[in-house]
């Protein structure tokens, strides 16, 4: 019986084949205080992450995006539809960090943050070893003939790997649904909920797909980070790297004549996109320290200073004189991040626990009334509470010569992210009427701030 063909990975060539055909990466494990490091950050971003549905703030989730019903709210704050605009800040401050940590310190964020990374090492790798053992023993059962210890391996991981995708999804729901109406959704048939049934078993088919199949090509292929890395950085920027001044020429322990590099290609079978790090900064590097660990384990057994490889600058992995933390580079990324700030903090500042808006009724733009000496204006006032709790509101005109008010509702009480549209009547005298007169309503939430709306008067000129 012939044995099936399986492709190999080819040690050091990356992700992807000279001939354009993928290279299948199966990293070994390492152990290092890099990697029990990362483990320990992967533990706690995900334990955040899947926790934020279940905690209450203010007596909401802190983090809920009622898409639905066009309320959000995010770590206390009450968000409406209204606040869509404030996104930009949101975006592009997560932008500006990611530009300004790159060139600090590297693609840190993608070996250590990023969610393609936490999930894949922290949750799907893990499952990976723990069901069908290391690289080696993995590479030789994927090797041989289908047998019976190798296909309920395979069977039980892709299990393990589709309840895990699950657990994401489903996690990921909640944050649109709230936990509460999810685990409700999860009692009862599908077709009572079809629109977040679909979602869940889409999105768990990508999930699955992605860290089952694809893995690392979404950062090598897709992500563009990775491609921006190179204008990001500078030579004085903190990069993982290989100090080849030390480590060249490779050759065995024994030869006085060679470097500290034994040419073992630990360093490069650790590498989750297959790279050999000893090549210099490449683009499939994603930081994540697994080719640190391993060399300063083999530097300890040849009792050589750890270090060959390491988190350092290019200048520094050369033996170049280092600059300074602040150049020019930095001090413009600084510069507009000064700009970034002063702008956010102006623009929340702007955002209040409630709103208010006067708005004209269609119809005749007024109406003449007592034999054509009042023009009588009709607006519908349109208050909002975007509080996280019910809330009442005073609602009065601005004393004005000539013009009186009447409302249809002086105090309204609304719950959370309530609102109510109030009819209001203003009457004012034509004899002391002139174009351009506005109309000014106070609205005072009890208790707290006092916001205003205005609108044009209208009569015969």
């Amino acid at each position: 019986m012939t044995k099936p063909k399986v492709q190999l990975p080819v040690v050091g060539a990356g992700s992807l084949r000279e001939d354009g055909r993928r290279n299948f990466v199966h990293p070994a494990d390492v152990a290092g205080r890099f990697v029990k490091a990362r483990y320990v950050v992967f533990a706690l971003l995900i334990g955040f992450w899947a926790g934020l549905p279940w905690v209450p703030i203010n007596g909401n989730p802190a983090l809920f995006l009622d898409v639905e019903r066009r309320r959000f709210f995010l770590f206390g704050g009450t968000f409406n539809a209204q606040d869509a605009w404030l996104l930009f800040f949101l975006f592009s401050g997560v932008g500006l960090s990611v530009i300004v940590v790159t060139a600090l310190v590297g693609r840190v964020w993608c070996g250590w943050a990023c969610p393609q990374t936490v999930f894949m090492e922290g949750m799907f790798r893990r499952i990976e070893r723990w069901v069908e053992g290391p690289r080696n023993v993995r590479l030789k059962r994927n090797e041989g003939p289908w047998s019976a210890d190798k296909i309920w391996r395979k069977v039980v991981k892709h299990v393990l790997f589709a309840l895990a995708a699950l657990f994401v999804s489903h996690v990921f729901l909640s944050f649109f649904v709230s936990m509460p109406s999810l685990l409700e959704m999860m009692r009862r048939s599908p077709a009572e909920h079809p629109t977040a049934f679909a979602w869940m078993v889409g999105v768990s088919v990508i999930l699955y797909g992605n860290f089952a199949w694809f893995r690392e090509q979404l950062c090598v292929i897709i992500c563009p980070y990775g491609r921006l890395q190179s204008v990001l950085t500078d030579r004085d920027s903190l990069v993982v790297g290989y100090d080849a001044e030390r480590g060249e020429p490779r050759g065995k322990a024994s030869d006085a004549n060679a470097g500290d590099c034994v040419d073992c290609k630990r360093c490069v079978v650790v590498c989750p996109t297959g790279i050999d790090i000893r090549n210099g900064l490449q683009l499939d590097c994603i930081g994540c320290t697994a080719c640190i660990d391993a060399c300063d384990e083999v530097m300890d057994k040849l009792k050589r200073p750890r270090g060959l490889v390491r988190y350092d600058s290019q200048n520094g992995l050369e033996h170049q004189p280092k600059k300074k933390i602040l150049r020019p580079r930095l001090a413009l990324y600084g510069a507009l991040a000064l700009a970034w700030g002063v702008g956010a903090f102006l623009a929340f500042r702007t955002h209040t626990s409630f709103e208010a808006n006067l708005v004209r009724l269609r119809g005749a733009p007024y109406h003449l009334v007592e034999e054509g000496t009042i023009a009588r204006n009709l607006f519908t006032l349109h208050v909002v509470n975007k509080a996280s709790e019910e809330a009442a509101f005073a609602i009065r005109g601005r004393e004005a010569d000539g013009v009186s008010f009447r409302i249809g509702e002086e105090r309204v009480v609304l719950g959370s992210l309530e609102s109510r549209q109030v009819p209001v009547y203003v009457d004012v005298v034509v004899e002391g009427y002139a174009p351009g007169d506005r109309v000014v309503i106070e609205i005072a939430r009890e208790g707290g701030e006092t916001v205003t709306a205005e609108g044009a008067l209208l009569g015969p000129r």
